[in-house]
């Protein structure tokens, strides 16, 4: 095998592991992201649903023993 066939097999290998690096840090991104706006979510909606409540006059209604 000639010193240039090498090199260039060598450039192929390493060209896989930078792929395969990407990809996983593509996925990792995407399950942060994922978790963040679930969590996120969650929030907000208790958050509109807290303002609907309040706009519509039911979490201000004392009780009136």
């Amino acid at each position: 095998m000639k010193k240039d066939e090498m090199v260039k097999n060598d450039a192929r290998a390493e060209r896989g592991a930078s792929m395969v690096e990407y990809a996983l840090l593509v996925s990792l991104i995407a399950v942060v992201a994922i978790a963040a706006v679930t969590t996120l979510g969650t929030s907000i909606t208790g958050k509109f649903s807290s303002a609907s409540s309040a706009i519509t006059g039911q979490a201000a209604a004392p009780a009136n023993p």
